[in-house]
């Protein structure tokens, strides 16, 4: 299960626009955020890869965690 550290995910709504992101490319896809240590795992069939860059283009900084 791909982690990734998004340290400018600050609060509620920050957590509920990468879940909605990542869900609009993979609807079956799990996700678990942890916002107190700033940490997103998905699970899914998409790459490593193609999960950081929708967190990109949702607007956020993803690194390997």
């Amino acid at each position: 299960m791909p982690r990734f550290l998004v340290p400018d995910m600050t609060c509620g709504h920050c957590a509920s626009t990468i879940t909605k992101a990542l869900k609009a490319e993979d609807p079956h896809a799990s996700v678990e955020i942890a916002l107190a240590q700033k940490l997103v795992s998905v699970e899914s069939t998409l790459p490593a890869e193609e999960i950081a860059a929708c967190l990109a283009a949702a607007g956020y900084t993803p690194r390997p965690a």
